[in-house]
């Protein structure tokens, strides 16, 4: 069976950092993207960031994000962590992990991309 379990969320201050986890089980995912997404209270599921697959070195960013959070992925543990950096309040927001099953890469940024979802974690960034 597989899973994707998120870790890290937490409440914090405007213009601190944290680091968000998410641990795979029951597949490797080396070969397939990986990203996070977000849900805030009221709004859509919107794209946060990905990165390729282990060989592609890849990240991307939503613009909103870029310059402030970091993607990667540790393929000896199967996960991939989102550093959260100058947080705002416009962060807070249930954070997901996902994970395809095509290496297709070509709606990197849509939810239908992907096949896997973790049960998120909460991230409140107060002012």
């Amino acid at each position: 069976q597989v899973r994707l379990v998120e870790s890290g969320g937490g409440s914090v201050q405007a213009g601190d950092s944290l680091t968000l986890s998410c641990a795979a089980s029951g597949r490797t995912f080396d070969p397939y993207n990986m990203a996070w997404f977000r849900q805030g209270p009221g709004k859509a599921r919107e794209f946060v960031a990905a990165i390729g697959s282990i060989w592609s070195g890849l990240t991307y960013y939503s613009d909103s994000v870029k310059g402030r959070f970091t993607i990667s992925r540790d393929n000896a543990k199967n996960s991939i962590f989102l550093q959260i950096n100058t947080s705002t309040p416009e962060d807070t927001a249930t954070y997901y992990c996902a994970a395809p099953r095509s290496a297709n890469t070509e709606a990197i940024q849509s939810p239908e991309h992907y096949f896997y979802w973790g049960q998120g974690t909460q991230v409140t960034v107060s002012s």
